[in-house]
């Protein structure tokens, strides 16, 4: 049966795809009261919900946050006031800040569903380094079998291969990145078979589970 999220995802992609086309504060306040009855306040239901679920997936309790729709203009060229997409994100809480979190994001022609660490500090990417050197076949045999996308996401990886690792390295390129995160969008059909949005979201969830699972284990 529906859950009744699928309505919300729909004129999620809606609302973003007119306010991609006028993204101004004139055409967004008098939608403004709309947007949080329709789109934020379900949204805001369905990442509660899943935090339960992630809670119990992995056994670590899990917050849900959904993005604010205002950007941060002070230091962008780009002072287009409004994001054009809804963002959720569920993150462990951990002030560890190699624990990964999970994504969703509702665009007005995709879906995404990810899992990760958006950017690493200093500390976390000697770590993260070490972890390739060590584990880089096992990893990619994860991320494989995921069924998910390396994302593009953080910051630019490097032109080179960090000293000193080798500048041929099996995994040279994962060594390069400065973040590390999985995506993929929702399944393919997944309207179809009728169960809606959560349990389709939750599908995609546990496929990136041992992404993540391996993440804890060794970072």
């Amino acid at each position: 049966m529906a859950d009744g999220f699928t309505e919300m995802l729909d004129r999620a992609q809606t609302f973003y795809g007119e306010l991609a086309r006028n993204n101004s504060k004139d055409w967004f306040e008098p939608r403004k009261d709309g947007w949080k009855r329709d789109i934020e306040a379900p949204a805001k239901l369905l990442a509660g919900l899943v935090a339960e679920d992630l809670s119990r997936m992995t056994g670590d309790p899990h917050a849900g946050k959904v993005f604010r729709i205002n950007r941060d203009v002070r230091f962008s060229k780009d002072k287009a006031p409004y994001k054009t997409m809804l963002a959720m994100l569920w993150s462990s809480g951990d002030a560890d800040s190699l624990a990964p979190a999970f994504y969703f994001g509702i665009e007005p022609d995709r879906t995404f569903v990810g899992c990760g660490t958006p950017g690493f500090d200093k500390e976390g990417l000697a770590r993260y380094r070490a972890m390739v050197d060590r584990w880089g076949d096992r990893l990619a045999e994860v991320i494989e079998a995921s069924g998910g996308h390396l994302a593009e996401i953080g910051p630019e990886p490097l032109r080179r291969v960090p000293k000193p690792y080798a500048p041929d390295h099996p995994h040279r390129d994962l060594l390069r990145r400065k973040s590390l995160a999985l995506g993929m969008p929702l399944p393919r059909g997944w309207r179809a078979e009728g169960d809606g949005l959560v349990t389709a979201l939750l599908d995609r969830l546990e496929a990136l589970m041992p992404f993540r699972d391996f993440l804890v284990a060794r970072l």
